[in-house]
């Protein structure tokens, strides 16, 4: 049976995309970033794209794509969008689906909804921790709201390994931990490949 898998971040700049592409490509699944705000010519689908080795993965469309590099909320005003969860609809597919959401959970839509809204009941959340003064309150706060949510939650730690940090989030939360992603000196196909591979198991 096909899984749907949603990647989110405790911040930005912590490591989501390149999460996001070791996941697609473990699963060999399809990838959809529902909105996208800003760098519309380098844009995550086109990052994760380049980074996928199999030939099975589908690169849907954003439901929504914005000019401005802002959340969501604000660069749908600037380019007179109106951001409808009803317009968010995920692609059809009979593969395995990885979702990348933009920022962290409560980054806004519109006025009234932020990203959790538009995460399923079915789906698996993935949350991407990284270390920084303040992550160890990002984090709890973002896996303990899923969590009293009834989500499926794991983590995957980004950057260096901070080990007092993450076995608080461990302990406290009691979440599963898929892996680490180490702070490589770059990514490409063969670096991303070869987590896919070390991750695959626990997906």
């Amino acid at each position: 049976m096909a899984k749907k898998y949603f990647i989110t971040g405790i911040s930005t700049g912590v490591g989501k995309t390149v999460v996001a592409a070791i996941i697609t490509e473990a699963l060999e699944a399809d990838y959809w970033k529902p909105v996208q705000a800003g760098d519309l010519h380098n844009s995550d689908t086109a990052r994760v794209a380049a980074l996928i080795s199999n030939r099975t993965s589908v690169f849907h469309k954003n439901a929504i794509a914005l000019q401005t590099p802002m959340s969501p909320h604000a660069a749908a005003e600037i380019d007179g969008v109106q951001i409808k969860l009803h317009n968010l609809t995920e692609p059809e597919t009979k593969n395995h689906l990885v979702i990348e959401g933009a920022g962290g959970l409560l980054v806004p839509l519109n006025d009234k909804h932020t990203i959790i809204d538009i995460i399923k009941e079915e789906y698996n959340v993935i949350v991407v921790s990284r270390h920084y003064l303040g992550s160890i309150n990002h984090t709890l706060l973002t896996v303990k709201t899923l969590q009293e949510k009834g989500y499926h939650v794991s983590v995957i730690f980004s950057g260096n390994k901070h080990e007092s940090t993450e076995d608080i989030i461990v302990k406290m939360t009691r979440v599963p931990v898929i892996g680490r992603v180490d702070e490589e000196p770059y990514f490409d196909k063969h670096v991303i490949k070869e987590y896919a591979e070390r991750f695959k198991a626990k997906l």
